[in-house]
């Protein structure tokens, strides 16, 4: 079975599920080859998304993956790469930087842009997030550098990551480009944004959302309460499903009406290759809620 897509404009389709690349470094294999096998394990299943950052693996991810897509050109073909800006981390990569901090001023963001183009060897950016709130953000300008980046034929589209919805609105306020998603932290082990505005937002300007960490940063199989608690039912309904606990966490966060696209992580490529088992499975409203009163340690009120 494949994955689907959803359209984020009239010219640009992600597919429902991502791959996310943060672990590519962490892998025991960084070679081209294990990376190609990996983007086309995805491919296979019809994960066509890839979700990168430029501060990822300590900037070194999106450069494995180009390694990758170089050598074996053709993997390009038929794929979107989702790559964000503006976190300056702690690294040898920028001597420079004394302390962590976020940087969204134009220079950076272009420059950034110039990198992650060159790292990853693709001609364009299919989306550009914007990875954190900048409390010096100056909207007018990066919003102007976002709509140039667009219209230069850079980048396709332009969103954000981790913005609530007041932050979003300052910056599209600033663009003549519509921002088109917000990638968040969302999953059973965090349902914050199901109550805090931003799936809210999110569906008023119908913006399908990213979720990372899909699976609580693997919190979802350890020994927090709310995962003790969601064991038993996982477990219960994968058996019915005939699948994985995975595949019923992720058919949860499918069956939101904000089309949520999770950003899978993952270096084994049997569990990359079994990604797709959650869209088989079709969650009523009822089993919906059980599993958010089991995430919650409470009933709705």
């Amino acid at each position: 079975m494949n994955v689907t897509s959803v359209a984020l404009s009239a010219n640009i389709s992600l597919s429902r599920m991502a791959y996310g690349v943060w672990r590519l470094s962490e892998s025991a294999d960084c070679s081209a080859q294990a990376v190609a096998a990996r983007i086309q394990a995805c491919l296979d299943q019809g994960i066509t998304t890839f979700d990168h950052a430029d501060i990822y693996g300590d900037y070194r991810c999106e450069a494995l993956f180009g390694d990758a897509l170089r050598a074996y050109p053709a993997l390009k073909n038929n794929m979107q790469i989702v790559t964000k800006t503006d976190i300056m981390l702690l690294s040898k990569q920028w001597p420079q930087t004394r302390v962590k901090h976020y940087d969204t001023s134009a220079e950076h963001v272009r420059a950034s842009v110039d990198r992650s183009l060159q790292r990853i060897g693709v001609d364009v950016i299919d989306v550009l997030l914007i990875h954190r709130p900048d409390p010096l953000m100056d909207a007018q300008a990066l919003g102007a550098c976002l709509d140039q980046l667009i219209d230069t034929g850079k980048i396709r589209a332009a969103g954000v990551s981790n913005f609530m919805p007041w932050d979003s609105d300052l910056l599209q306020s600033c663009m003549k480009h519509r921002l088109v998603t917000n990638q968040i932290e969302l999953s059973l082990m965090h349902t914050a944004p199901l109550t805090n505005g931003q799936l809210a937002h999110a569906q008023q300007h119908r913006q399908p959302v990213m979720a990372w960490s899909p699976l609580g940063g693997g919190r979802l199989w350890g020994q927090e309460a709310a995962a003790q608690r969601l064991a038993p039912k996982l477990k219960s309904l994968a058996q019915t499903h005939g699948v994985d606990e995975t595949a019923i966490a992720i058919a949860w966060l499918l069956h939101h009406p904000a089309q949520v696209l999770p950003v899978m992580g993952t270096n084994d490529l049997e569990r990359i290759r079994a990604f797709h088992q959650a869209f088989k499975v079709q969650l009523d409203r009822q089993t919906w809620f059980e599993l958010y009163e089991l995430a919650q340690g409470s009933e709705v009120p």
